[in-house]
This record gives C-alpha cells, structure tokens and sequence, in this order.
C-alpha cells in the first residue's frame, strides 16, 4: 500500500513539473508554463525564438490567509482557442480581431487544505495576457493582499521609455535610458507635483516600452483594472527583472478581495516591428464587450474651450480673488469681480459662436461653479457642490443660446481630490447637466486625495473612477477623466468613458514645455490602454502672447500641432487655442475642421519610440483619408507612402509642411501648404522639422 502511495506522489510530481506549452494563432509566439521543485509557478514567453521574458515567478503575498506563492501542484489544464471580430462604436478601426490560443491552469495547495487558484493565459499575436483567478470554494473567502509578485525577467539591459513609479501621478517627462540606467537617473526624474508619491529608486510605472539590442520592442502593461489596485513596476537592476507593485491604501494594504474574483490581466506585447505595437488591440481585447445595449448616444466630439486661456494665465477659473472671500458669505454677487474670470455667460457666447461657425460639436467651459477661489493648494473636503453657477453665467440662457447654434458645452468637474464630496453630490450634479442640456463631463482629481491617505492609483479610487462612469451612463454623459487612472482598456466595457489624461498633456506646455521627443514616445506608453486628450492644435506657440508674465512656449512646430490629431487617437479631440488665433491662421486651421475623429482603419507608416510616427488614417464612412508625421528635436526626411489608398484612382492632398525655415525653438509658425495628386503608388519625401511634421489630407479627385 505504501508502494502505491509514493508512486502516486511521483506520478503527481512529475505533472507538477512537466510544462505546459501553448503558441499563438501564428506560432510567432511561444508560452511556456510549469510548477517548480518548489511548488512556485514559473512562466517564460518567446517571440520567433527569441526570449522575451525568462523563467518568472507568479504569486500573490496576503495578510490574513496563507499566501498563495508556492507549494502548489498541478491539479487540471485545459486548451482551447477563440476567434471573433467586433465592432467598437468608435475607435481607430471599424472592426478589431479577437483571436488567441488559451491555457487555464488549475493549481492546488496540498498544505492550506487543498486550497486552489487558476491561472489563465491568452496568447495572442501580438502577445501574452495573464491573470489570478479565485473560484468559490469553502477553504477561501475574504483576504488581503500585501503584495502581488507577478515578474517579467528580462533577457536583457534594454533601451526603456520610463516615468517613476508613482502613486499619485504620471505627470512626469519620459525619461529614455538603458534598464541599468535607471536608478542613477531617477532623481533628476521625479520633477513636482500637485500630488505625488514615489516608492523606489527603480520603480517605473506602466504602460512601459523598451526595445532590446536585438531589435524586439516590448510593452508591459494591465487591461481589465477593476477592483484591484495599479500596478506598478519595481526593477532589479542587476538581475534586469520587473517585479509588480501594487498602489497602496492608506494603512498600507494592497487590495481587498472575496472570492469569486480575479487579478487584472497583465500583458506584455512584442513585435519586431515598432509599427505593431501602435496597433496592437490586445488589451482591448481582454476587456469585457460593452455594458450596455443602446450605444447610440455615445458619439465622437471635436470640440473648443474656455480652458488654454485659463493655463495660461491670460485669465482665471475664480471670478474673485481669495482675499475678497468671507466666511459664511455664500452670494457671489456681493463680492467684487476680479476683471479676469473667462467663464461668462458674454465669452462662452463668442466661443459657441466659432464652434458654430466651423462646425465643431461643442465648448468646454472650465471655471463656471463657485468655489475656485477657496480652493488651489489646499486641502478641503467640501469645495464644490457642482451646479452653483458664479453671477456672471447664465446656466438657462446658456443652454437656450447653444441650443439654438446646435452645439452642446461640455460640463466641468473639479472634485479638488475630494473623492468622497463627488460622490455625495454625485446624482444631483448629473440630474443637473441632464436638465440643461450638456452630455459630456470633463472631470478633474487635482491634488490629494481626500478621504487622507489614499493615492491616486489605489483600489478604492480604481473603484471610485468606473463607478463615476457607470453613474454618468445612467444619465447617457460621456466622460473624460483627468488625473484619473490611466486606462486598461476599459472603454471596450464602458464606451461612455470617451477618455483620460493620465500623463503630461498640452498644459504642461504652459508650465515649462514638453520635450520635443514626448508625443513620439506616447503612443507607445500611454496610449496602449486607450484614448488620450491631449488637446493639440495650439497655433500661438509662445505663451507670453497670451500673459506676457509667462515666458513657457511650445515645443513643436505648429503644423507638429496638426499632425498630433492623426497620431494622438481620441474619439475626443479638442482644437485647443483661442478662437482670435485660429482667426490669423485659417488657412492652417482647415485641417483641424476637416481632420475626423472616427475611423476605419489605420496604417502605421514608419515609427521608432522616441524618434518619429508617421501614421494614416481613413475616416469612418468615408473616401476621405489623413496622415500625420512628427519627429523630435531631430529634423528628417519622412518617407510617406499611400498603398492603403484604392488602386487606380487619382486622389487630391493636400499637404500642411513645415517652412524652409521652420523649428520649434525660433520659428515655429512658419508652414506651407499646397496640393497635389497622389494614388495608390505615390511616394513622398516630406522635410520635418526640429520638433515639427507634417499633415495630410486626402480626398477624392472631383473631375
């Protein structure tokens, strides 16, 4: 009898121990899967026989039950393979392919009473997706996780686009350095911040992409961030070895969790080709179809604002200033004006009627509600309630003035970090927008967090940030999320959430500048988990036009501005500068009318991270195609192709060019344009500029 039992303790052991193998659909890529003589599971990913990620360790760390990181067996493993297409109701193409090889792998704890998890693995041809499962059963309920230890072994010391690891921001620049050079250079990293929180000298945060000395680029990030907390990256950087960090809470603890539940997915996406990381859709993918059955109300905007005036100081969000505020006074009326408020109801009139004129579908108007005044750089808990418009806007005239132009005005939230005052004010601020007519919300987590303590990027504000997006959908409000989450996707579940900022936007440009090589590097970064509003199109590239206290100045060239509109995707796309400069540059600004924001496919013409993007687009619904290229502080030669276009028919271009003597630094504005006759076989060689590009748009030949 006992022969028998320790055959079958071999006959188990030797299952534990033998790997488990799975491919994508097109066999580029090769997932390996097996328990080690320690009972910790072990994964490796390869791509066309190249390591990607060595032999890792999975596993979570708790508190409060027996970890699950080792003494695990094999217990089941099942294969199986899924092909579908989809159809967003917007996006950067009219249809997405879902199609991987998956392997679940069940995993039980001998010791902790036969206790198991699963592990599942999607493998797609664009990469590798993987989360914790925890099933129901009578050995695990609740628990607390101290620590997620999920890594990704590097095969070597690559080249890395990085921001500190935080806990409250991603506002950072990109540093691009060697994964050896991290941590020599994090302090020149960590620049200042409203509200940040760094916790190593070798964290990083995600999404994070680096290329290696053999020419595979390599992304790491998450999809599906629901009831979990962020994750971030923490380096070993003699080993070359990412190890998960996951935001915590203010006691310190990293999630709390109640079986059924699950990790988010974490994905590493690789190709040889820069261009496939720009269009892979697997973390899209990995998210859950959409929520909800009537999308119909969930459409695009371009859209202008009472906003670019504000950062740069030309005028204010308070209509009063702080020392005038008196405590109990509540009337606004009987404090004196500051002379500079930009939200009256006279000046979102003029903003309306440019909207109009060029047919964009709304304003953003930033500083309408009272309470500005007694707010930046404190902490309060109760600042704003969200529908006490100050004395000079007039909510229902307003609303009856944009009605009649056909333009809808996007709401503004500030929650000053007050998470919890949002929420109690939450339904009525919503029932308010419903009855006056506004369907979009811009809104805003500037500074701490209030309740004190929790971060930025910890489970309760993950929580916080799609329960906002579900209450507004309750209401049919589309949402843009600033200083929120940075995206995993979840705009496939929830399309109402149209997008986030989550990183340096165009702001930022009035607040010292953006390096030349930032919106380069974005698409590959911040942009893998969903749509940015990065509100381009700013024409007066020096801000002391606008407040001559103020010496920042854009660092790209204007027609650069034009051409973020195809390369920075947004189904929210703002024309950012003011109205009376747009005026001095119609010519140039015809592109930003007729640039879509919708499309049916997408073409990456040549990119390198860091260093330039040249991208088509074909508008949705439409024989209407729009290039982009940008560059760095480098000038170059874009090679522009138009293969995507149909065979055999002339198409007219139209070409925004940087000037023969443009740069970003000394003459920005200086651009042509012209026209010419391209088809299916034409190849341009277009000069960018030093931080400059060039915008293309292509129609139909009208004989």
């Amino acid at each position: 009898m006992r022969k028998i039992y320790v055959l079958a303790l071999v006959l188990l052991y030797a299952a534990t121990m033998k790997a488990q193998v799975i491919t994508s659909p097109d066999k580029n890529f090769t997932m390996k899967f097996s328990v080690n003589a320690d009972g910790e599971p072990v994964y490796e990913l390869s791509y066309k026989q190249k390591a990607i990620i060595k032999p890792s360790k999975l596993g979570i760390e708790t508190k409060d039950v027996p970890s699950f990181l080792r003494g695990f067996t094999v217990t089941d493993t099942r294969q199986s393979t899924f092909d579908e297409s989809w159809n967003p109701p917007m996006g950067e193409q009219k249809t997405i392919r879902n199609q991987y090889n998956e392997l679940l792998v069940t995993l039980s704890q001998p010791a902790v009473d036969n206790r198991f998890i699963r592990i599942r693995f999607r493998i797609f041809n664009d990469g590798l997706g993987f989360r914790y499962e925890f099933p129901s059963q009578k050995n695990l309920n609740y628990f607390v996780i101290k620590e997620e230890h999920t890594e990704f072994a590097l095969a070597g010391d690559h080249k890395t686009f990085w921001l500190p690891g935080d806990f409250d921001t991603q506002e950072y620049h990109t540093t691009t350095s060697k994964l050896s050079e991290v941590r020599g250079k994090m302090k020149n990293a960590i620049t200042p911040n409203v509200s940040q929180k760094t916790f190593s000298p070798t964290g990083v945060q995600t999404p994070l992409m680096m290329k290696s000395s053999d020419g595979l680029y390599i992304n790491i990030h998450e999809a599906a961030l629901v009831d979990y907390s962020c994750m971030h990256l923490d380096l070993d950087d003699k080993n070359f070895v990412l190890k998960s960090f996951l935001t915590p809470d203010a006691v310190g603890d990293k999630g709390y969790m109640q079986a059924p539940t699950q990790s988010p997915w974490r994905t590493v996406i690789a190709s040889d080709k820069a261009g496939d990381i720009l269009t892979s859709k697997l973390v899209y993918n990995l998210n859950e179809p959409a929520k909800y059955k009537d999308l119909s109300w969930i459409k695009p905007v371009k859209y202008i604002g009472v906003w670019w005036e504000m950062i740069t100081g030309k005028s204010t969000w308070a209509y009063t200033d702080t020392e005038n505020i008196q405590l109990g006074v509540t009337d606004y009326s009987k404090l004196k004006p500051n002379g500079k408020h930009g939200a009256t109801t006279a000046h979102v009139k003029e903003y309306i009627d440019f909207a109009a004129k060029h047919g964009f579908d709304a304003v953003l108007v930033e500083g309408w509600n009272v309470g500005w005044e007694d707010w930046f750089g404190k902490t309060k808990d109760y600042v704003f309630d969200f529908v006490t418009p100050y004395p000079d806007f007039d909510v229902k005239e307003l609303q009856r003035y944009a009605a009649s132009k056909n333009v809808k005005i996007i709401m503004h939230h500030e929650t000053s970090g007050s998470v919890r005052n949002y929420e109690r004010h939450l339904d009525t601020a919503y029932k308010f927008m419903v009855e006056n007519g506004y369907n979009a919300v811009k809104s805003g987590y500037v500074g701490n967090i209030i309740p004190r303590g929790e971060h930025h990027y910890g489970q309760w504000l993950v929580n916080h940030y799609l329960y906002a997006v579900q209450k507004a959908a309750d209401y049919k409000i589309m949402v843009n999320a600033h200083e929120a989450i940075r995206p995993t996707g979840l705009n496939r579940t929830y399309p109402n959430l149209m997008a986030n900022e989550s990183a340096r936007g165009t702001e930022y440009e009035s607040f010292g500048g953006n390096n030349p090589d930032h919106t380069t590097i974005l698409p590959f970064t911040r942009q893998i988990g969903g749509p940015m509003d990065y509100t381009p199109g700013i024409f007066q590239t020096k801000i002391s036009a606008y407040n001559p206290d103020n010496t920042s100045f854009v660092h790209t060239t204007l027609v650069k501005q034009l051409a973020l509109y195809v390369t920075m995707y947004s189904p929210l796309q703002m024309a950012a500068d003011l109205p009376e400069t747009y005026n001095k540059h119609l010519d140039a600004f015809q592109f930003i009318k007729d640039v879509a924001v919708d499309w049916d496919d997408t073409w990456v013409i040549e990119a390198e991270p860091g260093d330039y993007i040249t991208m088509a687009r074909k508008a949705k619904g439409k024989n209407e195609w729009y290039v982009g290229a940008i560059t760095d502080e480098n000038p170059r030669v874009a090679t522009i192709t138009f293969n995507y276009l149909p065979k055999g028919k002339n198409f007219i271009a139209t070409l925004y060019a940087d000037g023969k003597d443009a740069s970003y630094d000394k003459n920005p504005q200086s651009y042509a344009i012209r026209k010419i006759k391209v088809n299916s076989k034409t190849v341009l060689k277009q000069q960018l500029a030093s931080s400059g590009g060039a915008a293309i748009s292509i129609k139909e030949e009208v004989k």
